[in-house]
């Protein structure tokens, strides 16, 4: 079943409009964003989770001390690296964090070309990341732009990372264009935020339903 994360969690109340939608994972932005949420808070939050929920801190280059920090401090099951952390820096993590996942954001844009040496240091640490994420962004804003990729110029990028890592993608991924996308990349997990808000940081249930629903329909017609 893919796996869906639904970012951008500031209260209990849209984690769980989140989790009733079937959500099976809630992202926590650790990070400058209208959608930040302060460590204490979001501890309040996970502690309340359901059993098999998790929980990923979204960090944009924070060192890997200070995430080791922020994920015993809120007992996230997760990290999702957004910035221009480095393969060593994920080296550094596991060792710190142990089982924890890890999972490393590009810009799927700058994929585009040469990808496969933009993503070579990663890809000699199979033991080290869990997972990749493409999203939509820039070095001014890291993601959250509701604005889809490439998904053409990009496919070839997203078909090497999948050879070797579970593949998630975000960027504009709407419950009208989640299906396509998910064909056409077949990925392990699909991120959301702005898609299903009724403004930066708040949850909107008919979208979180809606998103949800649309993701689950593309897994059956692809069975």
């Amino acid at each position: 079943m893919t796996w869906v994360k639904i970012c951008g969690t500031t209260t209990l109340h849209d984690a769980q409009l989140s989790v009733a939608a079937g959500a099976d994972a809630l992202g926590f932005i650790f990070a400058p964003s209208p959608r930040r949420v302060d460590p204490k808070d979001a501890a309040g939050i996970v502690a309340a989770l359901p059993r098999g929920i998790e929980s990923i801190g979204v960090f944009v280059n924070e060192t890997p001390v200070r995430v080791a920090e922020v994920v015993k401090q809120v007992g996230l099951s997760g990290v999702q690296l957004h910035g221009g952390e480095t393969a060593d820096e994920a080296v550094e993590l596991r060792q710190a964090l142990g089982g924890c996942r890890i999972f490393k954001t590009f810009h799927a844009n700058e994929l585009a070309d040469n990808f496969q040496l933009k993503l070579e240091a990663f890809l000699s640490h199979l033991n080290d990341i869990d997972g990749i994420l493409l999203d939509s962004g820039s070095n001014q804003q890291r993601g959250g732009t509701g604005v889809p990729f490439s998904w053409d110029e990009t496919l070839p990028a997203a078909i090497a990372i999948r050879a070797k890592f579970p593949l998630i993608i975000a960027g504009g991924l709407t419950a009208e264009n989640v299906g396509r996308a998910a064909e056409l990349f077949q990925p392990w997990g699909i991120d959301v935020v702005s898609a299903v808000e009724s403004a930066p940081g708040k949850k909107d249930e008919t979208k979180l339903r809606d998103f949800i629903a649309a993701v689950r329909r593309a897994q059956l017609s692809t069975v």
